[in-house]
């Protein structure tokens, strides 16, 4: 062999070492463009998702579409033709909640629904708000905008924005006005 083939073959290894580091930075750069694109990395249709505990169903959720963007720097899960979901609690009494639109954030477990929200609980509490904020990890629920409460007994509350706890024991509220029933036995001691 002499020293032009040498030179050549060379030159050959060369341009495929340099392609091959082209192509790979390239691939990265397209991958980067994909998460960058504004694209879901997954999408689901009729999703049903049922969470267990000790082998207990304690939540089912249930949507038609599932964008899930977890390649995004804050992850989350956009669920832009609502959702309907059932909590079991430990008595096995069922609480539903359905919305027209909801997203759920990775980072801070805070669940965003919104359009036509509807929370039903086991005991029978009706809440109704156009937009209402559930934060898992802290276990409230609150919102800054116009919402009506219906209770089993009758009594209701319509307000503007309100903080409690997920299972209503501990409820503030601001700027509402409602009708309270009171059982006038349990008030004069008897």
């Amino acid at each position: 062999m002499n020293n032009t083939e040498h030179m050549f073959k060379s030159v050959i290894v060369l341009l495929c070492t340099v392609t091959l580091f082209a192509c790979e930075g390239n691939y990265r750069n397209i991958q980067q463009l994909n998460l960058t694109d504004g694209a879901p990395i997954a999408e689901g249709k009729n999703i049903n998702l049922k969470y267990t505990d000790s082998g207990r169903v304690v939540t089912n959720l249930i949507a038609p579409l599932l964008h899930d963007y977890s390649n995004f720097k804050f992850p989350y899960q956009e669920f832009p033709e609502g959702i309907e979901v059932f909590f079991w609690n430990e008595k096995n009494e069922k609480s539903t909640v359905t919305s027209d639109y909801a997203i759920r954030y990775d980072q801070t477990n805070i669940v965003d629904l919104r359009d036509n929200v509807v929370l039903v609980t086991s005991d029978s509490l009706v809440l109704k708000a156009e937009q209402l904020y559930w934060d898992q990890k802290a276990k409230r629920v609150f919102t800054d905008q116009p919402y009506q409460i219906k209770f089993k007994d009758g009594s209701y509350n319509d307000g503007a924005r309100f903080d409690s706890s997920e299972d209503f024991t501990n409820f503030l509220s601001r700027k509402n006005q409602g009708v309270q029933i009171i059982d006038q036995n349990k008030t004069d001691g008897n």
